[in-house]
């Protein structure tokens, strides 16, 4: 059985091997749920991962019950979700752009951390819960203040505390009977999260804008991804298709490590802080 100093000698000298592959180069990086692990929000699939039955778009479309269960469920989740804060593995992300070694982030991430982390090119593949829109006119809401005018509509509604966290932000309801499920305030339409549902396609211009910062850089790190979800396998071919060097950093397996040029299994605050501060400079 390993022990302890093995496992670090490991990590340590996967960190090393990780350092070799991507010194001089300009880094993308592709991010997943486990990057905001470390800032209380749990990932989908790792180790005590919450059990998910996720709504899909064609539900929540088609079904205003299941949108009055999204909305209450969504919003009890959000005021923690929203607290959330970045952790140091934004922040070397951010300090690793900041220095011309990242050419910029590629995110399956909704939570917004990496934008508030100080990162300036992010692109937030599966959207954003800060915004919400109309899917009738197309008006586009902050999620605070819509959160403010679903607290005046549903006053009894009441947050509980150590709400057990989704991924997502959301939160099983117990109860969604009589809560008023908000409108656009200026046609009366169908509001929705700005972000990707399962079952809906990312949108091609979006897939477009990360494909193309994975061309203008020298090498891919995954991060806190396990590459299930088929975007991040399709741009993970991009750049083995260019034989550019790929790094996963990644407690447990995914389904590209036996591509990666290193793979480097364990958490993604203390790899990414590593490379922030031991990486030279892109020529």
């Amino acid at each position: 059985m390993a022990t302890v100093a093995d496992q670090d000698a490991r990590t340590a000298e996967s960190i090393a091997g990780a350092i070799d592959a991507l010194a001089g180069r300009r880094l993308a990086v592709l991010t997943g749920a486990g990057v905001s692990t470390d800032s209380g929000i749990p990932d989908y699939r790792g180790k005590g991962a919450p059990v998910r039955t996720p709504m899909t778009v064609d539900q929540f479309l088609a079904s205003e019950d299941a949108r009055r269960r999204y909305w209450v469920g969504s919003h009890l989740g959000w005021q923690a979700f929203a607290a959330a804060s970045p952790n140091p593995g934004h922040v070397a992300l951010a300090t690793l752009e900041a220095r011309g070694i990242a050419s910029g982030v590629i995110t399956q991430n909704v939570d917004g951390l990496h934008v508030r982390a100080g990162s300036r090119r992010v692109v937030e593949l599966h959207g954003t819960m800060r915004r919400v829109f109309c899917t009738h006119c197309g008006q586009v809401f902050d999620r605070r203040d819509l959160a403010r005018r679903v607290e005046a509509d549903n006053p009894w509604i009441q947050v509980p505390e150590n709400v057990p966290l989704g991924p997502d932000g959301d939160v099983l309801p117990e109860s969604t009977t009589g809560f008023r499920i908000p409108a656009c305030t200026v046609c009366e339409g169908m509001l929705k999260p700005d972000v990707v549902f399962f079952g809906e396609f990312i949108p091609a211009e979006k897939f477009r804008e990360a494909e193309q910062l994975v061309q203008r850089s020298d090498a891919l790190v995954i991060a806190g991804s396990s590459l299930v979800v088929n975007s991040g396998i399709r741009l993970m071919e991009r750049a083995r298709r260019r034989r550019l060097p790929i790094v996963i950093v990644n407690r447990g397996a995914t389904r590209a490590d036996h591509r990666a040029t290193v793979k480097v299994d364990a958490g993604t605050s203390e790899v990414l802080q590593a490379l922030a501060d031991r990486l030279p400079e892109a020529a």
